[in-house]
């Protein structure tokens, strides 16, 4: 739980929201800073492709899903 090794996951996702929200972007308060972070995590959790999910996005992942048990 210490090294970046043992939580490959974490340090991917940390990376990714330091590089593409924080690094990006000049908070004026704490209010500011909510709103902007909510607005990225939302992004990232449900518009953005993901290559765990076979670059699909989550939306489109769990649409896929549905059809597939709905067909069998």
């Amino acid at each position: 739980p210490g090294k970046p090794t043992q939580n490959a996951f974490i340090e991917s996702f940390n990376g990714s929201f330091r590089d593409e929200c924080l690094n990006e972007t000049l908070f004026s308060s704490l209010a500011d800073a909510r709103l902007e972070i909510t607005k990225w995590k939302e992004d990232y959790n449900q518009n953005r492709p993901h290559s765990s999910l076979g670059n699909l996005t989550p939306n489109e992942f769990v649409a896929k899903i549905t059809l597939q048990k709905l067909a069998a």
